[in-house]
Formats: structure tokens, sequence, C-alpha cells
């Protein structure tokens, strides 16, 4: 196997040099980029068909036993997902998208070989069995492992390799909703990749022809049925601005309840005892809540198609709260308050999926949820269906702080163009209360709390993929503060460095001597023998721990003034760090990281 691999390799390296001699690097990139997409759209749609063939045994089995076997199906699915990950893909798969970011930030966009496939396998049976998540952060990470794969075939720079990830990102979620206008922009906004015009050509390519292979296959019917649609009322606006509001506080709810929900479940440190607790907790919420089953997108079809009392059928709720207008409002309150803790539930148990299904889901609720509020106690008669489609731009905005691309995903995977206006206005408005409160997203919170996270800021980019572990030099005579002169000295003559750190009994650093601050009595010899060098040593105007992070050690030299500065693990002595080495280092990943 691992011959036929170093032979496929040489192949490509082959073919890798030849293109790029006969038709340029840009065209044989734009060629991959077909190829990416080619493989993204292929990956979507054998998602779509695993996760439907799931889902059909799972309704043949419940119909041969007993109808409840729909609500203990959840937790055999993430069983399943929790066996492969554990024993066959055997490292844990995340979420996603913060995978994906973790990626370009801090291994060189290289992601391994079994994300081709391992996220696809994993989040069929995690959805295909009810889990209450979504198929379309597997999917962008699937495309990502594609595109980074093919990319690290033909041993492409890093700018390059990052570039294909991005199209099979791009490429995956156009093939899965559809939606390639979406699938540019979430590349573009989520993943905070800042290309140039020439490099959003392969970025649109994969997009658009991981559509075209959906279309081939699927169809090319939008995803959501919204015959209930009303024009738009130019006089609703102020109730736009409101439901922008409203998601905003929603996204807050969902983003906050998922964090606490996976923390509390996470906490729990065996796990097997996790997955009963998690499936636990998702099959009582399923039971209660049967909308909670699954991704949710027939609840959402539901509610754009004005049929809102259908959301009630299965329920054992229907028999306190009733199944008229004022129950249906309660009901669609508890899913509010609830469908977070059932999408926590679901990957903190062990389970693969996204949150985009998700945070869709808490949006048209929100949306219906809001408008039916507003009608039911006379301040305005509005559509129901329009502030349904609305709301889930609103929802998802401000959950993955990404306007644009819930504005487009929107309108593409709905036709509902004829809402745009208030689809932009629910949008930002969500986006910017939502930011107000938390200024990262679901998917960027975990990394920028570990200044591993890249951004539209090119500077902080570049010291966010250097590593401190890179820069730091060894070569540095130790010295024990107990040592005499003399002793200092003779260190002197063997050494080609001319700062030498001054260190205690446990190798922890005490102090720094230079050579230029004892020029004056270094060559005394009376004192020799009665000077020691915890006398004349300095201590230094700054210390570097190990693990700070490169924008941290930046700021040390800026506050300092000092071109050379200690660096210690737990206050033992490490080695020292030049701030010329840094900058030249951070010229040539500066260069690196250009997509010009």
């Amino acid at each position: 196997m691992s011959k036929l691999i170093e032979i496929a390799s040489g192949i490509a390296i082959r073919i890798s040099s030849i293109a790029t001699e006969r038709i340029g690097q840009r065209y044989f990139v734009m060629l991959l980029s077909l190829l990416v997409g080619v493989s993204s759209g292929l990956a979507a749609v054998v998602l779509k068909h695993a996760i439907t063939a799931v889902k059909f045994l799972v309704y043949r089995l419940s119909e041969i036993e007993y109808g409840a076997l729909v609500m203990i199906a959840p937790p055999i699915g993430i069983m399943i997902s929790l066996l492969l990950v554990r024993y066959v893909i055997r490292q844990n798969l995340g979420h996603g998208i913060t995978q994906i970011l973790h990626a370009i930030s801090q291994t060189g966009s290289s992601l391994k070989k079994h994300h081709i496939y391992s996220s696809i396998i994993t989040s069929s049976f995690t959805i295909g069995f009810g889990g209450s998540v979504g198929a379309e952060a597997p999917i962008a990470l699937t495309g990502a492992g594609i595109g980074s794969n093919i990319a690290k075939l033909f041993k492409l720079d890093y700018k390059t390799v990052t570039l294909l990830m991005a199209c099979g990102a791009a490429g995956g979620i156009a093939g899965v909703f559809k939606a390639p206008i979406a699938g540019v922009v979430f590349t573009l906004e989520i993943l905070m990749l800042n290309l140039t015009m020439a490099s959003m050509v392969p970025l649109m390519t994969s997009a658009v022809t991981a559509t075209a292979i959906t279309y081939w296959f699927i169809g090319s019917g939008v995803e959501f049925s919204q015959s209930q649609i009303h024009p738009f009322a130019l006089n609703n606006m102020p109730y736009y601005l409101l439901l922008g509001v409203f998601t905003g506080l929603v996204s807050l709810l969902f983003t906050r309840t998922l964090w606490v929900t996976e923390k509390k479940v996470g906490a729990v440190k065996n796990v097997w005892v996790r997955w009963l607790v998690g499936s636990a907790l998702l099959g009582v919420l399923i039971f209660v809540l049967p909308p909670l089953y699954g991704e949710g997108y027939g609840t959402i079809s539901v509610l754009l198609g004005g049929s809102s009392t259908e959301i009630l059928q299965g329920s054992p709720l229907t028999m306190l709260i009733g199944d008229g207008e004022m129950g249906v409002l309660l009901y669609a309150g508890l899913l509010l308050l609830l469908k977070t803790v059932a999408t926590a539930s679901t990957t903190a148990a062990g389970g693969v999926g996204g949150t985009f299904a998700p945070s869709l889901f808490m949006g048209a609720v929100a949306g219906f949820f809001f408008s039916s509020v507003l009608n039911a106690i006379g301040i305005a008669g509005l559509p129901t269906a329009n502030f349904t489609l609305v709301g889930m731009a609103g929802v998802m905005a401000g959950v993955m702080h990404a306007p644009m691309t819930a504005i487009f995903l929107i309108a593409e995977i709905t036709d509902g163009y004829e809402l745009l206006l208030p689809l932009m206005l629910v949008a930002t408005v969500s986006h910017v209360v939502m930011a107000f409160f938390e200024p990262e997203s679901i998917y960027t919170k975990p990394l920028a709390e570990k200044g591993e996270l890249l951004t539209h800021e090119r500077d902080k980019n570049v010291l966010t993929l250097m590593h401190l572990d890179n820069e730091i030099e060894t070569d540095f005579t130790k010295v024990r503060g107990t040592s005499t002169l003399g002793d200092l000295v003779r260190s002197i003559a063997n050494s080609h460095r001319n700062m030498f750190p001054v260190v205690n009994a446990k190798d922890e650093l005490i102090g720094v001597v230079v050579l230029d601050d004892i020029r004056h009595i270094m060559f005394d010899h009376t004192k020799y023998d009665e000077t020691l060098v915890k006398e004349i040593m300095n201590v230094p105007p700054a210390i570097i721990s190990k693990d700070d992070s490169m924008e941290t050690v930046m700021n040390k030299f800026e506050e300092s003034g000092a071109w050379n500065l200690p660096v210690t693990d737990n206050w033992k002595y490490v080695g020292f760090v030049s701030k010329s080495k840094i900058l030249t280092v951070y010229r040539d990943v500066a260069t690196h990281l250009s997509y010009e």
C-alpha cells in the first residue's frame, strides 16, 4: 500500500511540474479547483443519500416494531458514531468548521486523509438515526479535507493548499444546499480568508461545479417550499427591525446554551457514561418535543407552508396545552428553549454533526413565534411565513457572525429573493446585537481564547501562523548565580554569545549577564574569586513564557525595548528569542501568506 502511495505521489509531482510549466500555476490551480468542486459535490450527494437511507431503515424498523423506537433511535446512532470515532478513526472529529479554522492557522492547512470520508460516515448515522444536528458542517469539513489532500498530493505551497481547502469547503456547502453564492460567501466570511479577485475564480469554480453535480443527481428544486410567502410590504419594516433584535437575542441564547450544555455533559469523564447521560437527555426531549428529532427540516417546511398545528403531532404535551393557537405558541416557545439543549446533548454524547441546521430551525421557529405573538395580541397582521423565512437568516447570522452567508443562503434555499431587503435588515441587526454580547462566533471562540484564530487582520494572522518554539535559540551558556566572576570569564572564553543566562540550583532563571556590562571588570583578576555572578547580573526587562502567543511576545518586545529576551517554562530557563529573527520570519510568513 505504501509503495502505491509513493508511486501515486511521484506521478502527481510530475504532473504538477509539467502542468505548471505548460499552462502556468494559476491555470493549474483552476483545474484543481474544478476537480475539488466535482469531488465535494459528489461527497454532498453521497452524504444526502446516506442520511436518507439510514432514515428509511429507522422508519421501517419503527413500523415493524413500535413507534417508540424513533425515540430511542438517536442514542443508537450516536453509539455507532462514537464507536467509529473511538475505534476506527481514532481521532476526535470535533466541530467541523472549528477544525477547518484550526487547520488553517495551526497545521499549515493540512487535514488528515480520513477527513475525506469520516464525517460523512459518522454524521450519516448520527443524523439518520435522529440526532438533533445538521449535515452542513460535516460536509464542509469533508470538502476541506478533499481540497487539502489534493493540494498536498501535488506538493503545493501553504497559500495554495489553503485556497484549495477553501474551495472544498465552499463546494461542500454549495453542494449540500444547492447554493453556490452562499458557498463562496461562507468561505470569505466564516473561514475569514482575505483572497484577491484572482483567487476568487477557483473558489467560484468549485462552488458552481459542486452545485451542478448536486443538480445532476438530486434535481434543481430548492430545499424549502415557500408557497405561502407574501409579497414584500414596506410597512412591515419596523417589525422586521424588531425581529432582528429578537433573533439576535435568540442567537445569544443558542450560543450560550450550547456551550453550557456541552460543558456540563462533557464534564462526565467516562465516555460511556457521557453517552448515556447525553442520550438519555436527548431521548426525553424528543419524546416530549418530536420536532427535535433529526435536522428539523420537516418542521421548517411545515411552518413555511402555514400548517403550524402539524408541529404538535405526536407530542404528549397536547394533553396539557391543547392544540389551539395558544397551544402552538407555547409549544414553539419550548422548541426555542430546548432545541439547543438537544443539539448539545447529541454532540456531547459522541454524535457528529453541525449547528447549521439547528440554527435554521431556531430561526424559523423564532420568526414564526415572533409574528404569531404580535398577531395574537392584535398589534399587527403579519405574514407568519415571511417572518419564518427571514427569521432563519437572523439566527444564522447571529450564531455564525456571518450576515452575508445567512442572507444569500436563505434566499437560495427558499427562492426567497423577493424578501431580500428584510433578509438584509434582519441578518444585519441580529449580527450587531449578537456581536455586542459575544464578539466571537460559535466556531471561533475556542480558537480565539487560545490565540489560534486567523482573522481579517493581516498582521495578527502572520503572528498566529508563527510558532514560538521554532524561534527559540538554545545555544547560550548557562551560569549559576553562586559562580564567581572567574568562572564566568572561563565560560565567556568558550562561548560565541554575548549573553549569559543566570540560573539557580533548580535551573530557574534569576537574571542575565550581558558581556558589554562587565567589560570594565572582566580583566580585573583581583575580583575573580570575590565577585559572584548574582552580584553583577541584571534582571531582564521582560520574560517570555513558552506558552505565550507570538502576539504577546511582540508586545513584550515593544514594551521592554529589548532585542533579546529569555524564555522560561514554569520559570525554568529554556533559551532566548531575538526580535530581529522574529521580524525576519515575520517578513517570510507575510510573503508566504499573500494570495497575490
